[in-house]
Parts: structure tokens; C-alpha cells; sequence
């Protein structure tokens, strides 16, 4: 059993506690170094990776696809990704060598006659060795055994292991791997490949091909909106969430109702029977996976930061500049929680009349 080091360099809060470093092993130098960039050279083949965007941006899943594809391909491989919907980013770091985006096939839009069709036409151009897929449940699982059933091509859904001769996917409950050679068409599963690079691409922009409008017998009427305290937390997209640095959840909960997001908990927040046992979140309550988790007021134990570890952004109120959540928020406020929920809310309604 590994014991961490007792001599490992420290950092003494305000209160006089001590508290180990993080990755103190690591120079910062070495941290940020610049990674070497993969550039085929006389490219031979290409590989495709087809993903639909979230608001202009490829969730992890997608990325985990992407990274997948880069880590296969050879020097004569390029790795080119079509995006479906709006991209904001760029997926050079990702490990794209090209980059093709079709805006009007959002993933909000129910088309799947227009998507296909315009899919088997970037296809038909681009000749792919092989195409890699996020089997998600955001449209590109759908997407990928729409085009399966249409192609010839060998697949494997759902892989939760793959390598440069084989993929692997769970059967019988989970208790067997099915191992297959590497097929043509692969649908990855979430959590299947670590996007951790040692490498960048150059992410080079291609012309869109012009999309094919199929008349199918399919009609879109729309998406049907909910309250974010009517959906439950392991689906909801943005939480706003209570620690005990919570003093008033009525301003909480007012905050949450302007951002329309779910109300969540700590645990010692549950305990203390201010919220219900349904809003706790951590190892011993839920593990969410919203695009934005507020944690408010909430220190980070060890098991409230297992429950978020799947968030993509997260953002830390609180008074302790030392505290663990605040090493795992993407952004930190440091303060009062009330004062700040408080001047939140004001900065909303001025944000709101401003559009009205």
C-alpha cells in the first residue's frame, strides 16, 4: 500500500492547518510545457470521428471519441472531425488534424433523414479508413446505428475497450467482455479512453459539404421544456448546490429558481434536515453530471467530490480560499455566501430586463 510522503511540501491555511500540495512532485514548468504537435506527413488514409456539439462545444464523451481516433492513427493517418450543430473550440489540444462543422444539424432538432444523408455524402468524399462515434444518448448513438444499418461496414457498439487490433464490449450483464477485431464503425462507450494527450494537432478548418435536405416522414415539434426542480439531479444540467456555509436556502432557492436550475445538497446539509435525503450528493447520496455544478458554501469532502466528479464546470462559493473545492472548481468566489447569492440575483434581474 502506497503511503503518501510526510516531507511533502505543505501550505498552511488562515486557521494554522497544514495542507499537502497537490501534484507538488511537478514542476510548473513541466506542467504547462508546450506538447509536441502530431502532424501526419503524407497522410495515406483518414479516420473520421462524428460527434454532435453542446452549445458549441464537444462534451467529454465526444472528446473521449476524438482522442480514441488520434491515439490509433500513424503517421500517415489524418484525423478529421465532423461536427453536427455550432463548435466555439478549438479541437487542436483534442487531437484533430481537420475539422468539418455543419451548424444546422443541432442535435436539438429531431432531422434524422437530413443528418444520414448528409453524413453518407461526407462519407462518400472523404473515403474514411474507419469512423469512431460517442454512443451517447444526445443523437450520436442513434446517428451511428442509423448509418450502421444503412452501410456494409463491420461495427461494435457500446466498446469499452479498444486498441489498434481489437475492441471489446460488455455482454451477459456486464459479466463478459465480447472481443471482436477492429471494425470499421466503432460507437464508444463513455469513459472507454482517457483524453489526456501527449500530443496536439493542428485542427485545420475544411469546407462543409452542402447538406442534403431527405424528405423523410418524420416531423419536429420541438422540445418540451421542464422545470429544473421537476428533473431529477442525475439529469440535470446546471445544479445549484448547499453547504453548510448556507445560512438562508430561501435566497438559495430564490437563486436557483433565476437560473432555472436543481436544487442539490451536502450531505451535512441533508443530516441536518434542511433539505431532503433525494438532494444529497456525494459517495454516499448522488453522482451527478451536470454541465454546471454551484456549489455554494460547501467545503468538499472527499465523498461530495466524488458525487461531482463528472461535472464539467464547476464553480465554488466560499469563505475558505483553502478549501478542497476550491482546487476543484474550474472558477472560485471567494466571500460571503449570502452577499453573494444576494448581488447574483440582483445581476440576473438586470440581465433579464435587459432582454426582456
Amino acid at each position: 500500500m502506497s503511503r503518501v510522503n510526510p516531507m511533502r511540501p505543505q501550505q498552511t491555511t488562515s486557521s494554522g492547518l497544514k495542507r499537502m500540495v497537490l501534484q507538488a512532485n511537478v514542476k510548473p514548468e513541466e506542467a504547462h510545457a508546450p506538447k509536441p504537435i502530431r502532424s501526419p506527413a503524407k497522410p495515406k488514409t483518414r479516420v473520421l470521428v462524428i460527434a454532435h456539439s453542446d452549445r458549441g462545444a464537444l462534451d467529454d464523451h465526444a472528446r473521449q471519441a476524438l482522442a480514441a481516433a488520434a491515439i490509433l492513427a500513424d503517421a500517415e493517418t489524418t484525423v478529421t472531425v465532423l461536427v453536427l450543430g455550432e463548435l466555439h473550440e478549438n479541437l487542436s489540444s483534442a487531437g484533430a488534424d481537420e475539422v468539418m462543422v455543419l451548424p444546422e444539424l443541432d442535435f436539438q432538432q429531431f432531422q434524422p433523414d437530413v443528418e444520414l444523408a448528409s453524413l453518407l455524402a461526407v462519407i462518400k468524399s472523404m473515403q474514411p479508413m474507419r469512423i469512431f462515434m460517442p454512443d451517447n444518448l444526445i443523437g450520436d448513438g442513434d446517428l451511428g446505428r442509423r448509418l450502421i444499418a444503412h452501410s456494409q461496414l463491420t461495427t461494435a457498439t457500446q466498446v469499452v475497450e479498444i486498441d489498434t487490433k481489437h475492441v471489446a464490449s460488455y455482454q451477459a450483464g456486464c459479466s463478459v467482455l465480447a472481443v471482436c477485431n477492429l471494425p470499421e464503425i466503432v460507437l464508444l462507450a463513455a469513459n472507454a479512453v482517457d483524453t489526456d494527450l501527449p500530443f496536439s494537432a493542428k485542427a485545420t478548418h475544411v469546407d462543409a459539404v452542402e447538406l442534403n435536405h431527405a424528405s423523410g416522414e418524420y416531423q419536429d415539434l420541438g422540445l418540451q421544456t421542464s422545470s429544473a426542480a421537476e428533473i431529477a439531479l442525475e439529469e440535470a444540467d446546471f445544479i445549484v448546490s448547499a453547504g453548510n456555509g448556507v445560512q438562508n436556502l430561501s435566497t438559495l432557492e430564490t437563486l436557483a429558481l433565476q437560473l432555472d436550475a436543481a436544487i442539490g445538497a451536502s450531505r451535512v446539509v441533508v443530516d441536518d434536515g434542511k433539505l431532503p435525503r433525494d438532494k444529497q450528493i456525494g459517495a454516499t447520496g448522488k453522482t451527478v453530471s451536470a454541465t454546471s455544478y454551484l456549489a455554494i458554501g460547501i467545503s468538499g469532502a472527499v465523498q461530495h467530490l466524488q458525487g461531482i466528479k463528472d461535472c464539467r464546470h464547476v464553480i465554488a462559493i466560499n469563505r475558505d480560499s483553502s478549501a478542497p473545492i476550491i482546487k476543484r472548481a474550474d472558477l472560485s468566489v471567494i466571500g460571503d455566501a449570502e452577499d453573494i447569492m444576494q448581488a447574483l440575483i440582483g445581476e440576473i434581474a438586470k440581465a433579464k430586463g435587459a432582454n426582456a
